[in-house]
């Protein structure tokens, strides 16, 4: 079994396919090798289309909501799984599974909780790519809850793009994709989904694991009425590598404001995230 880690190119690729099996505990690394393995690891996880099985489960806890500024969780379980289609292309398959639990968000309304729309995404992306990193492919919005609170009622699709450059210890790119609705409910209190998606970023990762990212989540509905459309969150996130018994783990909490989003809109969050690594199989 050989483990691939990254779309690098070689050399880069090789270094981070030894930090996991490092990190599995098959070589017994000196301190500056773990260190050095431990970084590379840590800087793959900060590209969206890296060559790597990964099980992120995210924990949000969003503040301010509705008309009694109250507490919305969302936990977001996002797994990554890259699937090699010849020498020169990986498809990159990335899910975002959302579980909601929120205050009311009109006045007479009850709290409601459960799932909300799960989104889907393909990347296909050069294996070895030289200097910059990118991908494109679809994205597709699976309707699975009908409570118009939790989530649109709509099948939607659109494109997905990725774009990033890695130099050093930095990490810093741009994601976008864009939805609208093909079939699903067809009454009228349930718009027609026509969203764009926004998220530049940007990573440090440091010698010993740590990463230290900058990221916005923005995004844009573009059926809501003037003054209601934008959603932009600036985030800033501080993860570590550790291993949870043989596997790598990533372990991370930040905080993010909200600079724009609509009346009953969050005002501020508190996030936790925790990042599974699994060995990939050719």
């Amino acid at each position: 079994m050989k483990i691939a880690t990254t779309v690098f190119g070689r050399r880069r690729r090789v270094a981070t396919a030894t930090a996991v099996v490092c990190l599995f505990g098959a070589l017994p690394p000196d301190a500056v090798a773990q260190e050095e393995e431990a970084q590379a690891l840590a800087k793959s996880l900060s590209n969206p289309v890296a060559d790597l099985v990964s099980l992120p489960m995210q924990f949000n806890w969003e503040n301010g909501v509705g008309p009694n500024d109250a507490a919305r969780f969302v936990m977001n379980f996002q797994p990554v799984v890259p699937f090699s289609l010849n020498e020169k292309w990986n498809l990159i398959g990335r899910w975002i599974m959302p579980y909601v639990a929120q205050p009311a968000l009109a006045a007479g309304a009850d709290p409601t909780s459960g799932l909300s729309d799960i989104i889907a995404s393909a990347f296909f992306s050069p294996a070895q790519p030289s200097g910059v990193v990118w991908g494109i492919g679809p994205v597709f919005s699976l309707p699975t809850t009908t409570d118009p609170f939790l989530g649109s009622g709509k099948w939607s699709v659109g494109p997905t793009a990725l774009v990033l450059k890695q130099s050093g210890p930095w990490t810093y790119g741009f994601l976008a994709n864009h939805l609208w609705s093909v079939a699903g409910a067809t009454n009228e209190d349930r718009a027609d989904v026509n969203q764009t998606f926004l998220q530049p970023f940007v990573a440090y990762a440091s010698p010993t694991g740590v990463t230290v990212a900058l990221n916005s989540e923005s995004s844009a509905n573009w059926e809501a009425a003037e003054g209601e459309k934008w959603t932009v969150p600036i985030n800033v996130m501080v993860n570590k590598i550790t291993r949870l018994g043989p596997f790598p783990f990533q372990v991370g909490a930040g905080a993010g404001v909200y600079v724009a989003s609509p009346d009953g809109g969050p005002e501020w969050k508190l996030r936790t995230q925790f990042v599974l690594i699994l060995p990939r199989a050719r």
